[in-house]
């Protein structure tokens, strides 16, 4: 039976097929079509899922949408209609796509699925959330927890999760978000809302916790349980065109931060206060999920479970065993909770849980281009290669890496969700005190304070971080080991916010951020075979067992997918060699693209 899960009209617009429970095929849409955070209808992603399990529309027995558009609806002009005749701005903006779109989904979804005759199911947003964290879990029952912006009208939700059944307990109502929270100050320290708050939490570790105090006598009355009521006095995303409002900023000394001017005390001080009040609120929240529900396991979704400082403090300080996220956690994610929750709640079908193994498989669940595609895109274009067998492989891109060379590395299926995992990765030394100013500046193209992650081989995780279990999908933040730590001199501890950027913090200095925290993935040879032989091996020859991992993009592109972008995404840095699939592609042996000088106004920043 062949399930697809749709998400789309907000953020992050994504596909995923199932059949008969199992993940076939999940992608995001801004992988194809180039845009990031692309949230228009997912036509070529569905494509390419529908493809991957050789079937057409006709073949599909059920198509799962992850939220109901009509309770939306009604929840925008319900808000709309409080605040009249205030907002009438930005009412003005969103009704004529809802009038065009989002009203009509079933329609859409029939034309683009020419053949498709069978049925629509609509779950609620947070459903799909906690269907998309519960359901591949390694656990056969869990608390969930879902934390986002805002669905149809919640915002948080709690409950369990037993076999194949969801049971909310709890929510947490529009406009009172801890998504919303942390977007307004996103947008008040000048990034982009819906993309760049993971930007908000690698600046906290600059700043002071100064405002922390504010924000509890102005913006939040926060309760034990984790729940709270924000002063909508201060903020303007219910009726206008704005996060924050002038009282927001008189609150916090001035304006908000122009975009792409730089950065102050003040942002790193807002920054760091934020990021210590969202932590104190998902603290709480976890423990009053745990009293609620007795449960020993959690499960999350939702945006801000993306935030994996806060993660990392809910393993580390929380009561709970253990703790699993879903690596696709915002929006993306509802594609695949939508299918699972329509296979396991509404047909009733029983799950199955294999003891300390999840069912994402690792999340490669993309496209996958094999050597002959490779191969072929490579000889079309002239471009210079070397083929290698798999050991010439692994033994090639260790001595590479140890060379302190910057790779880009293009291997197996795609991953799902916002973090490169080792198939569409740019790697490099973690031990090279320079490599972290190169990336950034020389190949990323983006922000210098930004931290990089770590992969690490897993039983070898406790030897570097302070963690004792698996992170496989870089959603736990953990310290460095005590022994790998470098202590700050007086001298350095005095220095100005970014100037600590360059002062070793651990003998991993590349991937180790300011307050010796790193965001750890773990890899496991059963997940991801290549990517463990090639640090394995560089472990061999080095001593080091970890390399730096970042995503395979420029900033403001999203990864790349196939060939021909990862080739043009090498081309247009300063990266040193490209390892895509057999094949190795060195810079010096290439000729420069031709007709590419503007290349950087493609992207849209974040």
């Amino acid at each position: 039976m062949n399930i697809l899960g749709i998400s789309c009209f907000y953020h992050d617009s994504a596909a995923a097929l199932i059949r008969d429970g199992v993940i076939v095929a999940a992608a995001q849409e801004e992988r194809f079509t180039r845009k990031k955070h692309d949230h228009n209808f997912p036509a070529q992603a569905i494509a390419w899922c529908l493809k991957q399990g050789g079937i057409t529309p006709a073949g599909l027995d059920l198509v799962a949408f992850y939220d109901k558009p009509l309770v939306k609806f009604e929840r925008i002009l319900e808000t709309y209609l409080a605040y009249a005749p205030r907002g009438i701005a930005s009412f003005m903006m969103a009704m004529p796509l809802w009038l065009k779109e989002k009203l009509w989904i079933p329609s859409l979804i029939r034309d683009a699925l020419d053949g498709y005759e069978g049925k629509l199911v609509f779950t609620d947003h947070h459903e799909s959330h906690a269907a998309s964290a519960f359901y591949p879990s390694p656990f056969t029952q869990a608390a969930f927890l879902t934390l986002d912006g805002v669905g149809e009208w919640t915002t948080t939700s709690y409950g369990v999760g037993k076999g194949n059944t969801l049971r909310m307990m709890g929510e947490q109502s529009f406009p009172h978000s801890l998504g919303l929270l942390y977007s307004a100050f996103t947008y008040f320290t000048g990034f982009k809302v819906n993309s760049a708050e993971y930007k908000v939490m690698g600046l906290a570790p600059y700043g002071e916790p100064k405002y922390v105090q504010t924000i509890y006598d102005h913006l939040i009355d926060l309760k034990a349980d984790g729940s709270f009521k924000m002063n909508m006095e201060y903020f303007d995303y219910c009726a206008g065109l704005r996060m924050t409002n002038a009282k927001f900023a008189a609150l916090f000394g001035g304006p908000e931060r122009a975009q792409e001017s730089k950065l102050t005390q003040r942002e790193m001080d807002l920054a760091r206060s934020l990021q210590d009040v969202t932590e104190e609120i998902m603290l709480r929240m976890a423990r009053h999920v745990h009293r609620e529900t007795g449960e020993e396991n959690l499960v999350m979704a939702g945006g801000v479970a993306l935030n994996c400082v806060g993660n990392g403090r809910i393993l580390r300080e929380g009561p709970f065993r253990d703790i699993w996220i879903q690596p696709a956690a915002g929006d993306a994610g509802g594609a695949l909770g939508a299918a699972l929750f329509a296979w396991h709640a509404i047909l009733e079908n029983p799950r199955a849980v294999t003891p300390g193994r999840d069912a994402q498989r690792g999340s490669y669940l993309g496209p996958l281009y094999d050597d002959d595609a490779i191969e072929h895109f490579l000889r079309m274009n002239e471009i210079p290669f070397r083929k290698l067998t798999r050991d010439e492989l692994v033994e090639t891109t260790a001595d590479l890496i140890a060379g302190e060379n910057v790779i880009g590395w293009f291997q197996g299926r795609m991953e799902f969700g916002p973090r490169a995992l080792g198939a569409r990765s740019i790697i490099g030394d973690a031990r090279s005190p320079k490599m972290q100013s190169v990336m950034n500046l020389k190949i990323k193209f983006r922000e210098s304070f930004r931290p990089f992650a770590p992969t690490v081989l897993k039983e070898k995780v406790g030897e570097y971080f302070q963690l004792d279990r698996a992170s496989p999908y870089m959603l736990l933040v953990a310290p460095v080991t005590k022994e790998r730590m470098i202590p700050m001199t007086p001298e350095q501890e005095s220095l100005f916010g970014i100037e600590k950027l360059n002062v070793p913090r651990s003998d991993i200095p590349a991937v180790t951020h300011i307050d010796y925290s790193a965001r750890v993935q773990t890899v496991d040879r059963e997940d991801n075979d290549l990517y463990y032989d090639v640090i394995r091996r560089f472990g061999e020859k080095t001593g080091c067992d970890v390399i730096i991992n970042t995503s395979f993009n420029v900033r403001g592109e999203p990864i790349v997918c196939r060939p021909e972008e990862a080739y043009r995404c090498f081309m247009r840095t300063e990266m040193d060699y490209l390892v895509m699939g057999s094949f190795v592609v060195a810079k010096k042996e290439q000729k420069p693209l031709t007709a590419d000088a503007n290349w950087m106004k493609e992207f849209e920043l974040d």
